[in-house]
Formats: C-alpha cells, sequence, structure tokens
C-alpha cells in the first residue's frame, strides 16, 4: 500500500513540475521582445535568459546523474510519515511559487545566480505574497526541495537541499538592482518585509487590528 502510495505522489509532483516548467518557458518566450531597464552580472553581456541557462543546464545535469537512491531503508511507519510530511512540504512551496509567480504577473522575469535584470517601466510587486516577505518564490522552492528530499529520497535531492543558501547570491542581486530602481520606495519596503522569513508577530497584530477596526465599524453611533 505504501509502495503505491508514493508512487502516485511522486507522478503527480513530477507531472506538476513538468508543468511549471512549460508555462515558466511559455512566458519567458513571450517577454522575448521586451527592453530591459538595470541588469546585474553576465546578464549585463549576454541577457537574463542566457545567463539564467548557464547556471541552470549544469544544476539539471548534476541533478541526472545524481538520481539515485539513498542508502537508506525507513520502515513503513517511517515511509509514511515522510510521504505526508513531504507531500505537505511540496504542496506549501508550490501554492506559494504559484502565488508569488501570479503576483508577479507581467513583472516576472528569469533570475540566475550569474545574473538578474528588470524590464523597461518596471514596477516594485509588494502585493500579494510580498506582502509577507520579499521573496516568497523561493521560500516556496525551498519547501519543495525539503519535500522532495521526503518524497524521493535521492542523491539529487540532497544537492538540491544542500544548494538552497546559494540562493542569496540571486536575492542580493535581484536586492540590489530594485534597490537602484526605486532606492526609495524600496528601502521602505526593505524595512517594512522581512526577506524570507515572516515577522509573525507583527502579522497576528495587523490582523488583530485589522479585525478590531472592522468591529469598531460596524457598531452603532
Amino acid at each position: 500500500m505504501i509502495d503505491v502510495a508514493e508512487e502516485v505522489a511522486r507522478a503527480v509532483v513530477a507531472a506538476g513540475f513538468a508543468v511549471a516548467l512549460a508555462v515558466s518557458g511559455v512566458v519567458t518566450a513571450r517577454a522575448r521582445g521586451r527592453s530591459r531597464a538595470r541588469a546585474s552580472g553576465l546578464a549585463r553581456r549576454v541577457g537574463a535568459r542566457i545567463a539564467w541557462a548557464l547556471s541552470a543546464v549544469p544544476y539539471a545535469v548534476v541533478c541526472v546523474v545524481l538520481w539515485r537512491p539513498l542508502p537508506v531503508h525507513p520502515s513503513v511507519a517511517a515511509r509514511a510519515v515522510a510521504l505526508c510530511a513531504g507531500t505537505c512540504l511540496i504542496a506549501a512551496g508550490w501554492s506559494l511559487y504559484t502565488w508569488g509567480r501570479s503576483a508577479l504577473g507581467d513583472m516576472y522575469n528569469v533570475s540566475g545566480a550569474l545574473g538578474s535584470e528588470l524590464y523597461a517601466g518596471h514596477r516594485l510587486v509588494a502585493s500579494g505574497p510580498y506582502r509577507v516577505v520579499r521573496h516568497p518564490m523561493y521560500v516556496g522552492i525551498a519547501l519543495g526541495a525539503l519535500g522532495a528530499l521526503l518524497l524521493y529520497r535521492t542523491w539529487a535531492m540532497v544537492f538540491a537541499v544542500v544548494v538552497l543558501p546559494a540562493a542569496v547570491v540571486k536575492i542580493r542581486r535581484e536586492e540590489r538592482l530594485l534597490a537602484e530602481e526605486f532606492p526609495q520606495e524600496h528601502a521602505a519596503y526593505r524595512a517594512r518585509v522581512p526577506a524570507v522569513v515572516p515577522r509573525v508577530g507583527r502579522r497576528v497584530e495587523e490582523v488583530t487590528a485589522r479585525a478590531r477596526g472592522s468591529r469598531e465599524k460596524g457598531r452603532p453611533s
């Protein structure tokens, strides 16, 4: 029974990943004709898509080579726990990534450790999950990688988790570009919203304050 459940979950996750890649490819292709405002790193010379491919292709090759099962043999109970936890993490990561991608709309662009770029007429997005953290898509990817490690238990997933801190390089490049393009607006946004870890206490206070304000408006004068 656990074997069937794992295989079904792995197939569904793989299909979802394939769809995400296809959608991202279509959106990126549609943006080919857009003019560029600012760029950093290698993207200044060859464009964001080539810079992204130069880092993404070797990463994908390593993952293919390392797609070997880990030398672990968990019990049925442990596999059931890993299946539930991994599926929940992947679902949460996928939802957060999709929400962030939707909030970006036509401001979405591929970004890599070798370089990033902004479109002409770029806008600083601070809606949706960007109200809670400045980089929700990276948080979603991290949650998904951790979940995939529990679900697939391969050396490739170990590699994916180990290199997660490399996202800091991408985050810094993107932050630097946004700070140059929107100096005052981004400074205020950065002071208000954390990078990847939500300020739970502040969010609770904001929700409580909004609820209190709604109740006060509803009271008869």
